[in-house]
């Protein structure tokens, strides 16, 4: 696929960035796209593998490699190689339904396995993507799709993250009627509230929300299932139904001073800013100002990078983000062979930023808090930290042990927790009659089905915290078990 010498002839060219100093001054998308010309070129380096593990999504080492939702990569990038970019876009959203979506969030596994990235840079499967997507809006060769024909089942999803609109956008085009409930003021779910405007701006959620409400999908918000309508009454109005309600715990830091004023859970922090954002571009004050603040943030992940760019935007005072884990090497190891994810030291979009204004990398590797300080009015003013050093045991298993003498306190007005998600709140469940373990609904992957007969989980609150592209995937793949528990068979793909 693509050009037979095109990974010899092309190098791979990094995103295209606006400057990390000028974008600190608005909440727009901090990436910019690449010229057509620009694109065939990355196109034309994908490689006749034979084998394209790109889009073979697996686990290696519980670590998603590949893509999970099968994209046709070289195929499309062949099209783009060839400038047939309406041709692309079929092919795309063949196993797609949501490509300016996976284009601009996802961490995109799949360059990690790309056969090209055993020797050299990944191809641009990300950026492709996301320009196949945005040019098929912007052409107008996206419009809505009707079904022909409805079957006269109602299915009911609870929850409109990804995982719930990729079910209900399948189940939507095979002719049943479909409700979304979401409990917050606006569908999407982590995709509105949970990312910050910088990596999604929202009016592309919204717009990809009025084409499938154009299709026929009902969306009904401000509406929290279990309080305001009861389980019970959901399932004597539908035919089926699908808990799509994510892993919306989220992991606590029990220790001492955890109940200061200005710890919040990261979250909370990302949620307000946006809705606040979104409602009157902060004119009401109902979100967390760290302006002037100095601000920690516990937790090395996605989640508290973009804690460190929302704090960027406000101008805090200093930001400084703590992680357990060491620093990264810059090239595989030898235990992180290809096709595995590669674990090797990036500089995020967050990162880029903080260096550009403070002449720093934010991060704080190897390192533990032992406690929070208050001062006399109950708010917090500094953490006590020490340094780990991370060991392999005999057994092979690596463990953190602390590091004498590397005791330290760090001045903190605003501290926000990013460790990760526990699993699915459990009152819903338990009204449903739905059993789980570990906090997550069971449901056999591949199966969708519940204790409870006609109901279905999917995502986040199926399998844990996890990936858009397993979202979507588990979204699809439960359509068609619903579809084929409503209607014998089923007309969808799996």
């Amino acid at each position: 696929m693509g050009k037979a010498t095109g990974f010899m002839e092309y190098k791979r060219e990094k995103a295209k960035e606006r400057d990390p100093l000028t974008r600190l001054n608005d909440w727009k998308e901090y990436s910019t796209p690449f010229s057509d010309k620009t694109l065939s070129k990355q196109g034309a380096r994908c490689m006749d593998c034979g084998t394209p593990f790109c889009h073979m999504g697996m686990e290696i080492d519980r670590v998603t490699t590949g893509c999970p939702i099968n994209n046709l990569i070289p195929e499309w990038n062949d099209l783009v190689y060839q400038g047939k970019w309406k041709e692309a876009l079929d092919r795309l959203l063949k196993t797609n339904n949501f490509p300016e979506f996976t284009g601009r969030v996802c961490p995109a596994p799949c360059e990690g396995a790309c056969t090209l990235a055993i020797s050299d840079p990944a191809v641009t499967i990300k950026n492709i993507e996301r320009t196949i997507i945005d040019k098929g809006f912007e052409n107008g060769w996206i419009t809505p799709r009707i079904p022909e024909k409805r079957t006269g089942k109602k299915v009911a999803i609870i929850g409109s993250g990804p995982a719930g609109l990729a079910s209900a956008d399948q189940l939507n085009q095979a002719g049943h009627s479909v409700t979304v409930y979401e409990k917050s003021d606006r569908p999407g779910g982590l995709l509105m509230y949970g990312i910050p405007n910088m990596k999604l701006e929202k009016n592309v959620v919204e717009r990809r929300i009025k084409l499938l409400n154009q299709e026929g999908i009902d969306f009904i918000t401000n509406v929290e299932v279990g309080k305001d309508i009861t389980a019970k009454e959901l399932q004597s109005q539908y035919d089926g139904v699908i808990l799509c309600t994510g892993a919306q715990k989220q992991r606590d830091l029990i220790m001492e001073g955890r109940d200061s004023k200005g710890v919040h859970f990261a979250m909370d922090y990302l949620t307000t800013t946006t809705k606040s954002l979104l409602d009157s571009n902060f004119k009401d004050r109902q979100f967390i100002n760290t302006k002037g603040k100095n601000v920690i943030v516990i937790g090395g992940g996605d989640t508290g990078a973009d804690c460190v760019a929302t704090a960027l935007r406000q101008k805090a005072n200093s930001v400084v983000q703590f992680g357990k884990h060491p620093k990264l090497p810059t090239t595989r190891s030898s235990e992180n062979m290809w096709p595995a994810y590669p674990n090797v030291f990036t500089l995020d979009y967050a990162y880029e930023e903080a260096e550009a204004k403070y002449g720093k990398d934010p991060r704080q590797y190897s390192i533990q808090t032992k406690k929070i300080v208050a001062d006399e009015k109950g708010k917090v003013k500094e953490l006590h930290t020490i340094q780990m050093e991370k060991v392999r045991d005999k057994n092979g298993n690596y463990t953190f042990t602390e590091i004498p003498g590397t005791e330290k306190v760090w001045p903190a007005d605003y501290v926000f927790i990013a460790i990760g998600f526990e699993g699915t709140e459990q009152p819903l469940l338990q009204q449903f009659g739905v059993e789980s373990t570990n906090q997550k609904i069971n449901a056999t992957y591949g199966e969708y089905t519940t204790n409870v007969e006609g109901v279905f989980a999917a995502g986040d609150a199926r399998r844990g915290q996890s990936l858009i592209v397993w979202a979507i995937n588990e979204g699809r793949e439960v359509a068609y078990e619903v579809d084929r528990y409503l209607m014998g068979s089923s007309v969808l793909p799996k």
